[in-house]
């Protein structure tokens, strides 16, 4: 979820009304954004619950740590993948844009809604989580709008 959060605000930050329009730069730096943040998420994570070890321990606890980071870098893929799209066939901003926030925000509410019956809540229960995780989406498409 926090790595098509962070795609979404990405997305919708670097289209500027007015500026050039630069769709491949804009999904290399959606993609180093994910990574340094993943990188710091885990870091952060494994200094928090720093324990007691060998040097070896630790680093390959670290290891770990990073390493369960790839999910929030794996869910700002389809908004990369979009821009890398939008690049090589030179599509409008505002078009691509509006493409991205809704797949990412239909995005949400699938995996809210997966998620949730996955680990065992009932079908209506399931739904509503998906709404709520999708209503974060949809802030960010608001904020878009009354910021540009």
């Amino acid at each position: 979820m926090y790595g098509t959060v962070l795609a979404s605000g990405l997305l919708a930050a670097l289209d500027q009304k007015g500026g050039e329009y630069t769709p491949l730069y804009d999904a290399s730096w959606v993609l180093v954004t994910a990574a340094t943040a993943g990188l710091a998420h885990g870091y952060s994570h494994h200094m928090s619950t720093h324990q007691p070890g060998s040097a070896a321990h630790r680093w390959r606890i670290l290891g770990r740590a990073l390493w369960n980071e790839w999910p929030m870098i794996a869910a700002t893929l389809p908004t990369v993948l979009l821009l890398l799209a939008a690049g090589l066939a030179d599509w409008d901003s505002h078009g691509v844009t509006a493409i991205g926030l809704g797949v990412n925000t239909a995005m949400l509410f699938a995996w809210g809604a997966f998620v949730a019956l996955r680990v065992g809540y009932k079908p209506a229960s399931a739904l509503l989580i998906g709404v709520a995780d999708a209503t974060i989406g949809l802030a960010v498409i608001v904020a878009n709008a009354l910021i540009k």
